[in-house]
């Protein structure tokens, strides 16, 4: 069981349907088809999955930073969103 070390320094256990929903948000926000945000909201998880796979912990600075990387490749725009919106997200 992977645990996520939050910004104020608290854990809890990681889930990764929190990164899809939460890119799922940002690509629904631009206006995409419910399918193309799901389609990357399931590309974006899968990368930043296998980037942590082997930490028994991560911070969430890491996560989100994977994240814009991962969520840049396949729509800037999307990824901005998410960088810059982290708290409404």
């Amino acid at each position: 069981m992977k645990h996520l070390v939050k910004r104020k320094g608290h854990t809890e256990i990681f889930d990764d349907r929190k990164i899809y929903a939460s890119v799922y948000a940002a690509c629904l926000s631009l206006r995409m088809t419910q399918e193309e945000g799901e389609l990357i909201a399931e590309m974006v998880t899968s990368e930043v999955a296998d980037v942590v796979k082997d930490f028994h912990e991560v911070d969430a600075h890491t996560i989100h930073k994977h994240v814009v990387v991962s969520l840049n490749k396949f729509n800037p725009d999307a990824a901005y969103l998410y960088d810059t919106h982290k708290d409404i997200f």
